[in-house]
């Protein structure tokens, strides 16, 4: 699948958020190297801090389905921004422990622009398991 298709399919995700309090809708398609596509979107709550944003959503549910990091080549994301959306800080470091240092991040909105690096650009000098040793 190439970044477009995954775009494309981010884009579907984005359909099915739940966002009634910013309207800010994002969608994340997360790539299986056997063509699995995990869709992700956010999710809102009226207490705020208890939201939950596409990428995390989608990595959660890939996990719960028995994928692994080693099983991920990519994740797509969509928004409605004037550049491509970029991941938070949450969801950088979740991202940095479950997806693989190689795996693309395509970051688009729905313009159509888009961005993409592999996921060690995405947070340098990251908390990671080697420092709660």
């Amino acid at each position: 699948m190439d970044n477009l298709e995954l775009i494309k399919e981010a884009k579907l995700a984005r359909l099915k958020a739940y966002a009634p309090y910013s309207k800010f809708l994002v969608g994340a398609a997360l790539l299986c190297s056997d063509g699995t596509v995990f869709h992700g979107a956010n999710v809102e709550n009226s207490s705020y801090p208890l939201c939950m944003c596409a990428e995390r959503n989608a990595l959660y549910h890939a996990y719960m389905n028995g994928y692994h990091k080693d099983d991920f080549v990519a994740l797509a994301l969509v928004g409605d921004t004037e550049r491509p959306i970029s991941p938070c800080g949450a969801c950088r470091q979740v991202m940095q422990e479950l997806l693989p240092s190689n795996a693309k991040v395509i970051m688009s909105n729905i313009k159509g622009d888009i961005k993409v690096v592999e996921m060690k650009e995405i947070l340098p000098f990251a908390f990671d398991k080697e420092d709660l040793q």
